[in-house]
């Protein structure tokens, strides 16, 4: 894969990201290819983010005789943390690939009148031990006005995690939401698909893909 990084932001430039960010921007997709296409681009993405997780020697027994073998340090906790709820489409694809993973959801919506984000679930513990042995992806589709991204950090920071334990994932952002995210922050690290133009005055990335959750969820006003 071919990698685009400046300021700790990594946008992952792959013929299969472009293919399947082409399909979830059609607005006349149905729900099946736009969640397929959406796991795709989240398999993608995690194994972006997770390149640099410690590895330790162990020794295994094959069938022929025993061996040294590289896996994950298992002195370390690794975290997948999804923003609900479309950072549910990202979890479920990072659980798969590191089953032994821990799920700690984090709620926020959006109030549509100041775009500052509303908690409503918080599934972290109240303080971790060893954090410096710990970490942390934070999912959410679409890093937009960065408010809920902001706080998904700030809430680990507080918690004692290192922010070079921190990585970001989104497979759509915002020039405002990578500047903001950047500008507190300028050691989390971001992956990225794409960064696209602007938003708009609601708050929502352009071009972009519409709401992510609803378009997940089948939740649209009729």
């Amino acid at each position: 894969m071919t990698m685009l990084t400046v300021n700790n932001v990594t946008t992952v430039c792959h013929p299969l990201c472009e293919h399947n960010l082409g399909i979830i921007r059609d607005k006349d997709i149905n729900s099946d290819c736009f969640k397929n296409s959406m796991r795709r681009l989240s398999t993608i993405l995690i194994l972006e983010a997770t390149k640099d997780l410690p590895l330790k020697k162990y020794t295994v027994q094959t069938p022929l005789t025993s061996c040294k073998v590289n896996k994950i340090n298992d002195e370390y906790k690794i975290i997948f943390a999804p923003i609900l709820r479309a950072g549910l489409a990202i979890s479920d694809v990072a659980s798969e690939i590191i089953p032994d993973a821990s799920i700690q959801h984090i709620g926020m919506y959006r109030d549509e009148a100041t775009l500052e984000p509303v908690w409503y679930y918080d599934k972290t513990p109240v303080s971790y031990q060893n954090p410096e042995n710990i970490k942390v992806f934070i999912l959410d589709p679409m890093l937009a006005t960065g408010n809920s991204a902001h706080a998904a950090v700030s809430l680990f920071l507080k918690k004692g995690i290192n922010i070079k334990n921190i990585v970001f994932v989104c497979i759509l952002s915002s020039p405002k939401g990578i500047n903001l995210l950047t500008k507190d922050f300028p050691d989390l690290r971001i992956i990225t698909a794409k960064t696209d133009d602007r938003l708009n005055e609601k708050g929502y990335i352009v071009p972009g893909l519409g709401d992510a959750g609803d378009r997940l969820f089948n939740t649209f006003e009729k």
